[in-house]
């Protein structure tokens, strides 16, 4: 790899984990690819700030573990982040399929219309899966239309439910508890069951939105 080093930083977080610090998702990404490659690691796992990597204490001491990743940091050249596609997702937005979206229409005093024009004007980019498995965090929402989360956390939230809090959007994957403000939902399949791997937007997959209404902005 070309470009400049990796910076240093790893250090134990636990029994058999190890974190590295980075500068953003996009970055988390693409060294959690790198150090997947590396082999000898159970797992490697990317944040929005660090890289967390486990591995097996029956195999490979504490002070040993952490010793091979400060190597592998040292030699490493920053890389690339990998490119993990683009997706539509159309949403139908409001109504049942939405039950916040006029409330936070009302709040951010725009119409409908602005508000989706808005969401699906914007370029998505998954950061991570957090909370309940499959749940996408997306960043990439604009300033215009960052709300807090709701007050009261449902106990129910359908799959397929797009939401938006704070600067992120967040797709439910599965049926679960959640306290992000509602705006809309999706037949996309964001839960594949039986399939090896049941996930289909991945960190670092790039994702836009359709209205499926077709509500023309005014």
């Amino acid at each position: 790899m070309s470009g400049a080093a990796w910076p240093p930083g790893a250090a134990p977080c636990g029994d058999d984990q190890l974190r590295v610090p980075v500068a953003d998702a996009a970055q988390a990404q693409a060294l959690a690819s790198t150090l997947r490659t590396s082999g000898g690691w159970l797992d490697v796992v990317p944040g929005l700030e660090c890289v967390v990597v486990r591995y097996d204490t029956a195999v490979i001491d504490p002070p040993v573990a952490l010793a091979r990743l400060q190597s592998l940091l040292e030699d490493l050249s920053l890389p690339a982040v990998p490119d993990a596609g683009r997706v539509e997702i159309p949403v139908r937005y409001g109504g049942d399929a939405g039950p916040d979206l006029a409330i936070l229409c009302r709040r951010l005093g725009i119409p409908k219309s602005e508000l989706i024009r808005r969401h699906t004007g914007a370029t998505f980019r998954v950061a991570m899966h957090g909370f309940t498995p499959g749940f996408a965090y997306l960043e990439g929402l604009p300033d215009t239309l960052q709300v807090p989360r709701l007050a009261a956390p449902r106990q129910t939230v359908a799959a397929g439910s797009v939401a938006i809090a704070g600067q992120w959007c967040g797709l439910y994957a599965l049926n679960g508890p959640g306290g992000w403000p509602l705006i809309g939902h999706t037949p996309f399949e964001l839960f594949a069951r039986g399939q090896p791997d049941p996930f289909p937007l991945k960190p670092g997959t790039m994702v836009v939105f359709r209205d499926i209404d077709g509500v023309v902005p005014s």
